[in-house]
Order: C-alpha cells, then structure tokens, then sequence
C-alpha cells in the first residue's frame, strides 16, 4: 500500500474563481469592454502575484449553460474575484451563490465610468479599473491596479465576512464539525450510490466501498457529493490509506477544500504520516485561520505523537509534545466556543501533566457549559455524550459516566469513534493508577466502548 501512495502532502496552491464576461461585451452606455484583454493584464497577473492560482469562470460554461462542474468550482474555490462591469446577468447570478455559500474572500471590481452599477451591488466595496478608448486596461493606471487588486486578495486571506448574507445572519452556518459530519445528509446524488455506501459501511465491506469508488469513472469529472461520501466511507471503515489515494483523483477546487484537507491531515495521521498531517493541517490554519474542526484534528496528530515518543523511551520530548497537544485543543475551543470537542481533549490531556495545570479547574465548568448548550439547542449525537462521558469521568462521577456511556453507544455510527473515546479514557487512567486511585469502574467504560 505504502508504494502506492505519494511520499509527502504537497502545499495546494488556493484557487481563485473568477466571475466575468468574456470577449467584448457591450456596457449600459453602448461602450464595448474587452473582458479577455482585463483578465490577461488585469485579473490574472494580480491573482498569481498574490499567490493564487487563477480559474476563470466562462472556461467551465458549456453552451452558455452553468453546469454542475461550474457550480461545485464556484463553491468551492477558496478565493473569488467578480468583474461587476456591464452588470452581466450570468456573474451577478453567480456572484449571488458565492455569497450565499463563501463568507468572505470574494473580491468583486468594476470599469469605473462604464455604465452604471445595480443599486443592490453599488453599495457593495468594489475595487475600480480604469479603461482605455479601446476598452482595455489603461497602461498609464495598470501597475498600479494590478498591485491594488493583488493586495486587497492576500489582505482576503486574514479579512472579516464581505458577505452580506454572513454579515446579517447571526450564527450563519453551522460549526465545522457538524457540517462534516453531517455531510452525507446534505447532500443529493444518485439513490442507488448512496445506498450502496451505507450498506457497505454497516457491513464493515471495504470492497463495496471500493466498487463504488470505480463506478465514478474519472472523479474529477464526479459529482463532489459523492466523491466526498466515498471518502467518509472509507474513514468510517479506518481506510487510512484509500482515503489519502481517494484525496489525490479529486478535481483541484474540491482537493483544496477545507473539509477534504482536514479529512486528509486526519488520514494521514492515522497512517502513520504524522509529519504529513501536520503540513496539510497547518497550511489550512495558515489560509483559512484557526477553526474547531483543523485545530482539533491538529491537536489529535500531536496527541498521537506525544504517545509515540513516550513508547520509544523519549520522556522530555515527550512532555515537550503534549503541551503542543494541548495548545492546538485550546486554540480549537477558542476559536468556537460552542464546539466542546477540543475543549474536553484539552481538559483531558492537562491530566496527563505531572504537575497539575491550574487552567483545568477554568475550563472544566466552560467545556461542560458548551456541551449542554449544543446539546439543548439541537439533536446531540454521538461525541456530546461522548464529551459528558469525558467529563464525568475527570470529576469521578461513575453514575454520570455510565449515564453518558449508555447515550454514546446508543448513537455511535463508526467503530473508530467509540475507540477515540477509549483511549481517551485509557490515558485518564494510566495517569490516576500510579497516584494509588482505583480505576476499575473507568476499566469497565473502557471495555464497553471497545466491545
């Protein structure tokens, strides 16, 4: 297996989508604009200075017709710039759709004095161009333009909503866990396809999962829905190594993705690339920021590896490693307060410390606050029950632990989810033991997760 796979998780370069007319379009004025002359001297130059890699949107158009490859590249590009000039139909449709899904990092810009701008988008912060008499970029304004418009998109990288749909709704959307983990449900493809995948993840068949994989012929031509199922089956099934080869045949826009990286750095970490993981995952920190979701898988990779140097007699690397373990939880719960997931781990792994970290007894009643509220405001599943169950477990509560274990394997969907929480178990007790306290009851939740 391990020749099949590539032998490191290289950097992707982040897209940019770009929403445009192309050839020479006519203005509200009678003026015609040479859209391809502004994207040669204009868009692109500024996209690849800012170190992005352009993709420009009329490529994809088949006839005229948006089509769904064009739709899953304009959702998915981490970067977006919209050429408001002539007030085309087809970008402002567009234009709407990325607001609608992308809260921020989308650059939108304008031929100032050509034709007027809708009154619902002239509001908007749009960057303008000027034109020459021909309806090409003005040489004598160019340079500069091309820096301005190169600035405001690495200044996107770090930049609040410029979405007004994420800057009015409140709370607009979910958190990043949810969304991955309910993503199979979001999503509408083909009946049979899906119902050939769960049966395979419930008969534990890594062939089934296989055979659907081939019947998507090249995947990045497939629809991105089941391209992402496929991938979650084989997490479901602890494929570590199918996931990170699945990862390398999607299309460019959807590879890049948030959810497909961080489910990448998961899988790699799990196969033994702990180095690797580490790379995909700090590189989505670096041009997405901090989240719950990349911030905890993170935190599981140095987890892991603080385990790892301990088995190999290392102790003060080891230690070194753990305190890494419990920042990136930290800097995950931090981030969303209302996802508990890191929030517990970091609670968990303080225990581990041989000299007690006086941030437990803080964070103890904030983690145990955020489950509740999660799990009030909505359907909890597994891993709240799961966090309960952590939690009681720190406070020595055996009814409230085997409370919440009862709930957790009631909704445990993948065998892998009940063995995270078991070894999260396992580290408590081989932290309290030596201290001369009894852990058989914690043996017996540890046994019932693994049953």
């Amino acid at each position: 297996q391990d020749k099949r796979l590539p032998s490191r998780a290289p950097t992707m370069t982040p897209l940019c989508f770009v929403l445009m007319p192309f050839g020479k379009k006519t203005t509200s004025d009678g003026r015609l604009v040479d859209f391809d002359a502004v994207y040669r001297q204009l868009i692109h130059p500024a996209i690849c200075a800012a170190g992005l890699q352009a993709l420009r949107a009329d490529e994809e158009q088949v006839g005229g017709v948006i089509h769904k490859a064009m739709f899953e590249r304009l959702i998915l590009c981490e970067f977006a710039v919209a050429d408001l000039t002539s007030a085309n139909a087809n970008v402002f449709y567009e234009l709407g759709l990325r607001h609608a899904v992308r809260p921020h990092a989308t650059q939108l810009l304008f031929a100032q004095g050509w034709g007027q701008l809708p009154f619902d988008v002239n509001l908007l912060r749009a960057l303008p161009y000027t034109l020459d008499a021909s309806g090409a970029p003005d040489p004598a304004a160019l340079a500069g333009e091309v820096a301005a418009l190169s600035q405001k998109l690495r200044d996107a990288r770090h930049a609040e909503a410029d979405s007004p749909v994420y800057q009015l709704l409140e709370g607009f959307p979910d958190i990043a866990r949810l969304k991955t983990d309910v993503f199979r449900e979001r999503v509408d493809y083909a009946e049979t396809l899906k119902t050939a995948l769960a049966q395979a993840r419930a008969s534990h068949q890594l062939a089934a999962i296989d055979q659907v994989a081939a019947q998507l012929g090249d995947v990045a031509l497939a629809d991105a829905g089941v391209v992402v199922d496929v991938l979650l089956s084989y997490r479901a099934l602890s494929a570590w190594a199918q996931m990170v080869d699945w990862v390398g045949k999607m299309s460019p826009p959807l590879r890049a993705s948030t959810l497909v990286r961080e489910q990448l750095g998961l899988a790699l970490n799990r196969a033994g690339r702990s180095e690797e993981a580490e790379r995909v995952l700090l590189d989505v920190i670096k041009q997405r920021g901090a989240s719950s979701e990349t911030c905890g898988i993170l935190g599981r990779v140095y987890k892991d590896r603080w385990q790892a140097r301990l088995r190999e007699g290392r102790a003060i690397e080891a230690a070194g490693v753990l305190k890494l373990a419990i920042a990136e939880y930290l800097r995950g719960f931090e981030a969303d307060w209302r996802d508990a997931y890191p929030g517990v781990n970091a609670v968990t792994l303080m225990e581990m410390q041989e000299t007690p970290d006086p941030r437990q007894a803080e964070l103890l009643p904030v983690v145990r606050y955020a489950v509740a509220r999660r799990m009030a405001s909505g359907q909890p599943d597994y891993w709240d029950y799961a966090t309960q169950l952590e939690l009681a477990v720190l406070a020595r509560d055996l009814i409230g632990a085997q409370t919440a274990l009862a709930d957790a394997l009631a909704r445990r969907r993948e065998p892998w989810e009940g063995e995270t929480t078991a070894k999260n178990l396992q580290f408590i007790i081989d932290a309290r033991h030596p201290r001369g306290e009894d852990c058989g009851w914690m043996h017996a939740l540890v046994a019932a997760l693994r049953a």
